[in-house]
């Protein structure tokens, strides 16, 4: 590569690890946040949640700001604001205060994924692409390791607090490479932004998962659970009408006309949905159920991390030789398998990680890795280049929102408690939901390129 392409890749590696690394280090820290601010589950949701809900909704935004004011000038926005919301939850005094900061994370969190795999579409062509979101992919589920393991350790021997100023360092290095780029900006001039939509959009989420979040506690009879969600309910549809006759869309309907755009983005809901909820499922388990501390729950999932992490790479290279269908099918199915084996897990003191956890996270790892380079090649690959910001905004939003549905739902999948019986039911809808995405894989995606839909 040459020095542009080796710091573009970086300085993208790092801002998307900023985001994912939040990602990982939270669900390790919910059981002590709960321990100290108090809550319940319903706290445990909305620090998730809360995060989503301004991700999933801005993210589309954040596409068309990069590709309106420049996807370097975003980049740097987001990670001064995420480091500002970062100290801001680290010094939360109360579940409230913490869940409005972590809104604000989402909003800087949703303009740097976006940001970041523009950049690497830009500069690289072909299948240096692929190589290129391959290396991505892999060097951003670093995260997965160290966020998992730096919050469990912090948990159990400093503080939940410092958990969140873990991502200090890598925003601070991000942009002192981003000065060292010297990059021209790229923009689309007389780009407008409709902020109208963003609205819609964030109502259209929030009321619902306001309504999923706080039913088991009122009940779907309460005014204040389905009144949110006929009003969310009409807002998005209000957003798609707007989506569709606005004449500067944040949510291009008409990209949707490529299979593979809408194939892929069908599936990424699946799988995105289903990673989503077993992520919080299997942290939080793992500590209440089995009786792990914060930094062997955190060190779990780590084989199948760095399975992402050395194959990750030649993934995507194989996926741009020889089509991403094979690899987008066989990949969740394969994961979907592997997270059944966790139905062999039990509770303490008959837990034991080598026969009950193992399996289960090699299994997943390996399906886990033949999915993502792929699907995320194959999304940006049926766009043309210069909608890559509003394409990987899309796709990164319909994966976000999948999650946060999910993670909406996670009281009334679990029935209320994450118990062993919640813990295994959550297990079982996660597993049907990757399966489905490979389906889906099978069924809408095509190898071969089609033309590309630009709006």
């Amino acid at each position: 590569m040459t020095r542009d392409e080796r710091l573009t890749l970086s300085i993208a590696v790092l801002a998307s690890f900023v985001a994912f690394l939040d990602g990982t280090v939270v669900n390790v820290a919910l059981p002590a946040i709960v321990e100290e601010l108090g809550g319940g589950i319903a706290t445990q949701q909305w620090t998730v949640d809360a995060y989503l809900i301004t991700l999933g909704a801005l993210i589309l935004v954040a596409g068309s700001l990069s590709d309106a004011f420049g996807r370097i000038r975003i980049l740097r926005i987001g990670l001064v604001l995420f480091g500002v919301a970062s100290v801001a939850i680290a010094a939360a005094p109360d579940p409230t205060f913490l869940v409005v900061a972590r809104g604000v994370q989402g909003v800087a969190g949703a303009l740097l994924v976006p940001s970041s795999l523009a950049l690497i579409t830009a500069v690289f062509d072909g299948k240096a692409r692929g190589r290129a979101i391959g290396t991505w992919t892999g060097l951003t589920s670093v995260a997965m390791i160290v966020g998992p393991f730096l919050g469990g350790v912090f948990v159990d021997f400093l503080s939940w607090r410092l958990v969140f100023l873990i991502n200090v360092i890598p925003i601070g290095v991000t942009l002192v490479l981003l000065a060292v780029l010297g990059h021209r900006d790229e923009r689309k001039e007389g780009l407008r932004i409709d902020y109208l939509g963003a609205v819609l959009c964030t109502l259209g989420l929030g009321g619902p998962v306001f309504a999923l979040i706080e039913q088991p506690n009122l009940g779907w009879g309460h005014p204040g659970i389905w009144l949110p969600m006929v009003l969310g309910v009409l807002a998005f549809a209000g957003f798609l009408v707007r989506q569709r006759f606005a004449p500067n869309p944040i949510l291009p309907l008409g990209m949707f006309a490529s299979r593979n755009f809408l194939a892929g983005n069908l599936a990424t809901w699946f799988i995105y949905g289903a990673l989503g909820l077993t992520s919080i499922v299997v942290g939080v388990y793992l500590q209440e159920g089995a009786g792990l501390p914060a930094t062997l729950a955190g060190l779990a999932a780590l084989p199948s991390t760095i399975l992402m992490i050395l194959f990750s790479s030649r993934v995507g290279a194989l996926s741009a030789r020889f089509g991403a269908r094979l690899f987008m099918t066989v990949g969740p199915i394969v994961a979907g398998l592997g997270t059944l084996l966790y139905l062999l897990v039990r509770p303490e003191p008959d837990f034991d990680y080598w026969w009950q956890v193992l399996p289960a996270v090699l299994v997943f790892g390996i399906g886990l890795t033949l999915t993502v380079s792929p699907l995320t090649s194959a999304i940006l690959g049926a766009i043309e280049p210069a909608r890559a910001g509003t394409a990987s905004a899309v796709n990164n939003a319909v994966a976000r929102v999948a999650g946060l549905v999910l993670v909406a739902m996670l009281g009334i999948i679990v029935g209320g408690q994450l118990d062993l019986e919640g813990f295994q039911r959550a297990t079982v809808v996660t597993a049907a939901l990757l399966i489905v995405g490979g389906v889906i894989s099978w069924i809408g995606i095509r190898d071969l390129r089609e033309n590309a839909v630009g709006d």
